[in-house]
C-alpha cells in the first residue's frame, strides 16, 4: 500500500496512458493551429517531454544508454514509416537531371559533413578516432521525421508541383539515412579491431554490397507490390481498390525486413520500394491514402519519441556535455552544413537565396539517435556518455531554431516564387 502522496506503479501507467491521450489529441490539432506560426509540432512535444518527466510524480526518466536496444528499435521504426511516407509524397520521377540537388547533397555535402564532425570530434573534442567518426557518421543525414514543415506536401499528379527547396530536403532525407549507415559500419570495425584490416571487408561488404541489395531489394518489393496494389488481374487482389491505408505499413516492414534479412541496408529499400510504388500508377488516388496513414503514423511515432526524448533531458542525458563539445555541435548547425550545402549545391536548379535554404535546413533527428544507439549495441565506445549528451543538444538545437525558422523562411521563399512567376507569365504575354 502506498503512502499518501506517493505514486504508486499502477498510477503511473495511468499518468502515461493519460501523457500519450493528451499527445496524440494534440497531434492532431497542432498542425492546423501552427500552421501560420513561426513554432513546430516537435518544439511542443519536446517542451511537454520535458513539463512531464520534471514533475514530481514518480515518473522513470528516459535514458537510452541505460536501454540502447529498446531505443534502437523505437527510432528505427519512427525512421522507416517517415521513408514510406517521404517517398510516397514525392512527385518528381527519378533522374538523373530532376534529383540533381539531390546528387550533390549526398555526394558532397554529406562526405564533408562526416569528416568535419569526426575531425572535430577527435581534434576539438578529445573522443577516440572511433567514437569520432561514429559521432560524424550520426550527425551526417538529415531527418526525414522531424522536418515535415520544410518538405514536400501531399501526392498529386503533377511533376512540376514541388518548389526546389522542398524537394531536395524531402529527396535527400529520404535517401541519407540510408547511406550513412556504411560510415557507421567503419565506427563499429574500428573499435573492434586495431589496424587497418578491417577496411576491404569493410569496403566491399558495408559500402557496396549492403547499398546494391538495399536499392535492388527495395525496387524489386516496391515493383511487386504495385503490381499487387494497382494491376493484379483478380480484383480481389488489386488493394487500391479497397483503400486500405493499414498496407502502408505492410510495405514498410516487407520492404525493411526482406533487405535486412538479405544482409542489405533496410532504410534505403524503405524510400526506394516507395518510389517504386508510386511509379506503378503515379497517379492514382491510392497514393493519398498510402501517404495519409503513413503520416498518421508517423505523427504519434513522432509524439511518442519526442515525449521521450524530453524525458531523456530531464534525466540528465545532457549532463555530460562539455563546452567544446556544444560548440562543435553549434559549428555543425551554423557553419558545416550551411556552407558544405551551399557549395555542393552550386550549378544546381534553384537561385541562390534557394541553395541557402536548403543548405540552412539540415535538420538533425531521430535518425542521429537511431545510429548511436544500434552502435553502442554492436562495440564499445569510449565516451558514449558525451556523444549521446552531443547528439542530443544538436537535435535540441536543431528543433528549436529550425522549428521557430521554417514558418517565416518557407512563407517569405513561396512569396518570391510567386512573384518570379507572375514576372515570367507577363513576360510571356509581352
Amino acid at each position: 500500500m502506498a503512502l499518501p502522496g506517493q505514486i504508486t506503479p499502477v498510477q503511473i501507467s495511468d499518468v502515461i496512458f493519460a501523457v500519450v491521450g493528451v499527445g496524440a489529441l494534440l497531434a492532431g490539432i497542432l498542425p492546423r493551429v501552427l500552421e501560420r506560426r513561426p513554432l513546430s509540432m516537435p518544439i511542443i512535444f519536446v517542451g511537454l517531454g520535458l513539463l512531464v518527466f520534471g514533475l514530481p510524480i514518480g515518473l522513470p526518466a528516459a535514458d537510452p544508454l541505460a536501454h540502447p536496444k529498446v531505443t534502437e528499435h523505437l527510432t528505427e521504426v519512427g525512421v522507416i514509416v517517415a521513408l514510406m511516407g517521404a517517398g510516397l509524397k514525392i512527385d518528381r520521377p527519378l533522374s538523373r537531371k530532376g534529383w540533381a540537388s539531390t546528387w550533390r547533397l549526398l555526394a558532397i555535402a554529406m562526405p564533408v559533413t562526416i569528416a568535419a564532425m569526426t575531425f572535430l570530434g577527435w581534434w576539438w573534442v578529445g573522443l577516440v578516432p572511433a567514437t569520432a567518426l561514429l559521432l560524424g557518421a550520426a550527425l551526417a543525414p538529415t531527418d526525414p521525421v522531424l522536418a515535415s514543415d520544410v518538405q514536400v506536401g501531399e501526392p498529386t499528379d503533377e511533376e512540376d508541383s514541388e518548389d526546389e527547396v522542398r524537394f531536395a530536403l524531402t529527396s535527400e532525407a529520404g535517401l541519407n539515412d540510408g547511406l550513412a549507415f556504411p560510415f557507421v559500419y567503419a565506427a563499429i570495425a574500428m573499435a573492434g579491431t586495431a589496424g587497418l584490416g578491417w577496411l576491404g571487408e569493410w569496403a566491399w561488404q558495408d559500402l557496396i554490397y549492403k547499398i546494391v541489395v538495399g536499392v535492388i531489394g527495395g525496387l524489386v518489393v516496391g515493383k511487386l507490390l504495385g503490381k499487387l496494389f494497382f494491376r493484379a488481374r483478380m480484383e480481389a487482389l488489386r488493394l487500391s481498390r479497397h483503400s486500405e491505408g493499414f498496407l502502408a505499413l505492410a510495405a514498410t516492414f516487407l520492404a525493411y525486413g526482406v533487405v535486412e534479412v538479405a544482409q542489405g541496408y533496410g532504410f534505403l529499400a524503405v524510400f526506394v520500394a516507395a518510389r517504386a510504388i508510386r511509379a506503378a500508377e503515379r497517379s492514382h488516388d491510392y497514393h493519398q491514402v498510402l501517404h495519409d496513414f503513413a503520416e498518421q503514423t508517423e505523427r504519434l511515432l513522432t509524439v511518442l519519441l519526442l515525449l521521450l526524448f524530453g524525458g531523456a533531458v530531464v534525466g540528465g542525458l545532457l549532463e555530460p556535455l562539455t563546452w567544446p563539445a556544444a560548440l562543435a555541435g553549434l559549428v555543425l548547425i551554423f557553419v558545416v552544413r550551411p556552407v558544405s550545402g551551399f557549395l555542393s549545391l552550386r550549378g544546381a536548379p534553384g537561385r541562390r537565396a534557394e541553395h541557402w535554404v536548403i543548405a540552412a535546413f539540415g535538420i538533425r533527428g531521430i535518425g542521429s539517435f537511431y545510429y548511436l544507439s544500434y552502435a553502442l549495441t554492436q562495440a564499445e565506445f569510449p565516451g558514449a556518455d558525451l556523444v549521446w549528451a552531443m547528439i542530443g543538444f544538436v537535435v535540441l538545437v536543431s528543433v528549436v531554431m529550425h522549428g521557430v525558422a521554417a514558418t517565416p523562411v518557407m512563407r517569405r521563399l513561396d512569396r518570391a516564387n510567386e512573384r518570379s512567376l507572375s514576372s515570367s507569365v507577363q513576360k510571356n504575354r509581352q
